[in-house]
């Protein structure tokens, strides 16, 4: 009998996704199992494409893993009681992994049908900007 190759879209891992009624539209996840509380978060996560994440922060730095889709994430600076964006939107693709430091300002745009695989350090919140855009 020869093995099936697994993929993204036949692999165990992808399919169990679930929605909540406190999710994002758009947005699925998988979360992990308990084990180190001073290590990470992990979360496997699924968007829509079209689906868009406000001007937010975290409370650790994160690292988004590609693993499927393009990622638009654009960074902003506070100044004056205003979010002002900080340079060009960073476009990201299947195999590539983004960083972002804690506290960083940003939103994001999945420009196509995204499947991530999200770390935090810490326990994940997310923090969002209440601050007008200028």
């Amino acid at each position: 009998m020869k093995p099936q190759n697994l993929d993204i879209q036949t692999s165990e891992v992808w399919q169990h996704l679930k929605s909540g009624e406190d999710f994002p539209t758009g947005f699925t996840m998988r979360g992990t199992l308990p084990a180190d509380p001073g290590g990470v978060e992990l979360m496997l996560e699924g968007w829509e494409a079209g689906s868009t994440e406000p001007p937010h922060c975290h409370p650790g730095d994160d690292m988004t893993v590609m693993s499927q889709g393009e990622m638009h994430v654009q960074f902003y600076l506070e100044q004056d009681g205003k979010l002002l964006k900080d340079g060009p939107v960073e476009v990201f693709h299947q195999g590539e992994t983004a960083y972002i430091r804690k506290g960083r300002i940003h939103s994001v745009l999945y420009a196509s049908e995204c499947r991530l695989v999200y770390v935090h350090s810490g326990e994940f919140d997310f923090i969002e900007s209440k601050l007008p855009q200028a």
